[in-house]
């Protein structure tokens, strides 16, 4: 009766742990691939709303040349039910994706067209600071060097905090030339963002359509929540 007893404790706590995770406000960033010209850039991300456990998602469609979205291209869905145990969200992607084959068949999206990874960061999330420390990466393939740096802009604190940022990048051909774009659009203020960080960047199979994808901390109710965007370039 005991060791019954003990295993139903066991099994108790590992419920409520595993209910604690599932009720966590941490997006998963999902890379979907570019058109064949790399034109167009699409992304996702999904996660599980906190407090009603409902799974949710977004879908994305990039201009990359003119670094903002498509007409029609900001998608999102939240599922009317809670998540069960072993969920983890992304069957809400899977219905955005199965409800929108038009328009990415508009865009001339590739899901197989997915980005080459250049930079990959392996620390945890951003927390509740600015992370404006530069990060250094290489296309092994060109041979091209590059170092990145977020210059953040912060307005107001608490319910009235506002903050923007862009990216200051620099390119090192092989040939030892040096070019510098800035990329990203500051006049932007995005409410509630305490933190930003570029946690990957990425490039188009052929053309050169780089894409930084930025983790963003936002305040809320449940305390902070972990989401996803991109800024586009076309080197």
């Amino acid at each position: 009766m005991y060791k019954r007893l003990y295993t139903s404790i066991i099994i108790g706590l590992g419920l409520l742990a595993a209910s604690a995770l599932w009720a966590g406000d941490a997006a998963t960033f999902v890379d979907l691939g570019f058109s064949a010209n790399g034109h167009y850039y699409t992304f996702g991300q999904y996660g599980v709303e906190f407090g009603s456990l409902k799974p949710w998602a977004e879908l994305y469609i990039v201009d990359v040349p003119k670094n903002n979205f498509v007409s029609g291209g900001r998608l999102s869905y939240v599922h009317a039910a809670p998540i069960i145990p072993g969920q983890d969200g992304s069957g809400a992607l899977y219905t955005l994706l199965a409800a929108n084959g038009s328009l990415f068949k508009k865009y001339a999206i590739d899901f197989l067209r997915q980005s080459r990874p250049l930079y990959l960061s392996m620390e945890a999330n951003a927390g509740s600071q600015v992370d404006n420390t530069p990060i250094e990466f290489r296309d092994f393939e060109s041979g091209d060097a590059f170092t990145a740096s977020i210059v953040s802009l912060v307005e107001g604190t608490g319910e009235t905090l506002k903050t923007s940022f862009f990216i200051n990048l620099e390119r090192t051909k092989a040939d030892g030339s040096k070019k510098k774009y800035v990329v990203g659009t500051p006049k932007i203020k995005r409410p509630l963002i305490a933190a930003y960080r570029i946690c990957r960047v990425m490039i188009a199979p052929q053309d050169g359509s780089m894409i930084f994808v930025i983790e963003m901390t936002k305040k809320s109710a449940s305390g902070n929540d972990i989401r996803y965007m991109v800024e586009a370039l076309r080197l």
